[in-house]
């Protein structure tokens, strides 16, 4: 079904109560195994129905952030939404003590069992007020970020419309850009910092209610960290601190050398080349015919998917002044459907969009047809980001389709920029730790200790054309910092399994995608130790990882 014939209809709460705890009942009154699981497949469809609404609430919510209906709904939405957790969790304790448990373990898997326990330690009733203020002011955020109204010579552009001139081969036109993307930040700054400092005190006090020091425990569960722990992660800083920064800036000063300045400007961050990044050539209903022509030729399987998301119109890539910034993958279960969402703006992030977004989606459309539910819908982050940040490897042959005479500038630039996102990703995250570590700190003391982790990941940088940017304030824009806590570190282990796969398939494409088909056909049937190691891959929380990796990648992009 085409994504604008999907009804929307809002959820009765009384009514879907009224059902779940019919379903409940049947569920504890079963005489066997059998009927139990047949009871629990009866679950399944209420909570699709439940998401499906949901989600669409969502996307057509960030499609338009000034439509008033899908405004009113997603309100109505955030206000839910810990209701229905609430029974998602008593579900789960009848399922977690049922007496034919060990069936049920065979049938859904041990995964499934084990974030049941870690969601017992994430959530309790009493949150519930919490919770919903804490998602009004995720909103908030998101409403304001999507409201930035910038002029631009006599045009009125969003912050992922300016975009295009943040990377200019012009550096006057980069440095005129990001004065007005510095000064958005700058005339917002007391709000952007209150509503953070309600989110920190708010996350605080749901971890008090439930009997931890701070949220970083309680984020952790909530991230369904089920097989590592702040321990595992902290190793895998240091290893990035000892082994990549190193190699990121030599990449820094291979670049600081092309691009012929005599220091590195914020402003410089995002470009590769002294005549630019290298830009699709199309527009983008041509680049999302290229999109389908490489799918079709990479596999049968990618094409199947391909042809599945444009027929049914699951893409809104096109940037809107009303579109909520970035991009992201969504899954509406009824339709078996993935829904891709992003803003077009001319510039290699375009390509990015139907690479790493793609990767997600077409390991949610294979999963789909996974019988048992809880292996599709509890990947958790870290996995689903290795499939996303391989796919953008993977599609590496056909780059020549939307880059053209600039292919091997793009390749080069694709993989410089993977690199050196990882001490990026690794500052998020132990900002985040010191953040709700430290809950009490003010604003200005969030912003030295930031300030201070980019002297530590990323020494070359600087902000000297930016004094609001100088204050340690850059972190404001990394919408996952408000949205998704303890999230970001996902993308820096996935990369690193993703680089693996890379070098794989430079020795034998064919091995290395069949591993990965594997991989996304498992979905959350494994924990992802277990995962990547019967994919052929090393554990990034393992000493050596890193070391091992630099070596083979240093060769690549240090000539």
């Amino acid at each position: 079904m085409k994504f604008k014939d999907m009804q929307y209809k809002r959820l009765d709460l009384e009514q879907v109560k009224e059902e779940f705890y019919k379903i409940l009942a049947e569920f504890k009154e079963a005489k066997s195994p059998e009927e139990q699981f047949e009871v629990h497949k009866k679950k399944y469809k209420l909570f699709d129905d439940i998401t499906t609404m949901i989600v669409l609430v969502e996307i057509r919510h960030s499609i338009d952030t000034t439509d008033p209906f899908y405004e009113k709904e997603q309100a109505f939405c955030d206000e839910i939404a810990p209701l229905i957790e609430q029974l998602e969790h008593e579900y789960e304790d009848a399922l977690y003590t049922s007496e034919f448990r060990d069936y049920l373990e065979e049938k859904i898997g041990k995964v499934a069992f084990k974030n049941i326990e870690i969601g017992k330690k994430a959530f309790s009733e009493a949150l519930i007020p919490m919770m919903q203020e804490e998602n009004a002011l995720v909103t908030e955020y998101n409403k304001l970020i999507a409201s930035a109204k910038i002029d631009w010579e006599g045009d009125v552009l969003n912050l992922s419309l300016l975009r295009k001139y943040l990377t200019h081969t012009d550096r006057e036109v980069r440095r005129k850009a990001y004065e007005k993307y510095s000064a958005f930040f700058e005339a917002n700054s007391k709000e952007l910092d209150d509503i953070y400092d309600k989110l920190v005190k708010n996350r605080t006090k749901q971890a008090q209610t439930m009997g931890y020091e701070t949220y970083t425990e309680l984020g952790y569960y909530r991230m369904n960290r089920n097989c590592y722990d702040q321990a595992m992660v902290g190793e895998f800083r240091r290893q990035v601190k000892e082994y990549l920064v190193p190699l990121a800036e030599k990449i820094h000063e291979n670049r600081r050398v092309r691009l012929g300045v005599e220091k590195l400007s914020f402003i410089d961050r995002d470009v590769n080349f002294p005549n630019g990044n290298p830009e699709p050539t199309g527009t983008p209903d041509e680049i999302m015919k290229l999109g389908s022509k490489m799918y079709a030729e990479l596999s049968e399987e990618t094409k199947e998917f391909f042809d599945f998301m444009t027929e049914n119109e699951l893409f809104d890539v096109l940037g809107r002044k009303s579109k909520q910034a970035g991009g992201y993958m969504t899954f509406l279960p009824n339709y078996e459907a993935p829904f891709i969402f992003a803003n077009f703006n001319g510039t290699a992030d375009d390509i990015n969009v139907i690479t790493h977004e793609c990767g997600h989606a077409f390991q949610g459309y294979v999963a789909a047809k996974d019988p048992i539910k809880e292996h599709s819908t509890q990947v958790t982050m870290e996995t689903a980001e290795t499939h996303s940040m391989s796919m953008e490897f993977f599609t590496r042959p056909w780059m020549h389709l939307f880059f053209g005479e600039r292919t091997e500038e793009y390749l080069e630039m694709q993989l410089e920029d993977a690199i050196t996102f990882i001490p990026y990703g690794c500052m998020v995250d132990e900002f985040q730790h010191i953040v709700y570590g430290n809950p009490e700190l003010s604003p200005m003391e969030r912003h030295a200790a930031w300030r201070k982790l980019e002297k530590e990941y990323m020494p070359h940088l600087s902000y000297e054309e930016s004094p609001y940017f100088e204050q340690g304030t850059f972190w404001q824009k990394q919408l996952h910092i408000y949205n998704y806590p303890f999230y970001y570190i996902d993308y820096c282990i996935a990369q690193t399994c993703a680089f693996q796969y890379k070098i794989m398939m430079d020795e034998d494409y064919k091995k290395a995608w069949e591993s990965y088909v594997t991989l996304c056909n498992r979905s959350a049937s494994d924990f992802f130790v277990n995962l990547i190691k019967e994919a052929g891959l090393l554990n990034p929380f393992e000493d050596g990882c890193m070391k091992q990796l630099v070596e083979k990648l240093e060769k690549q992009v240090i000539k």
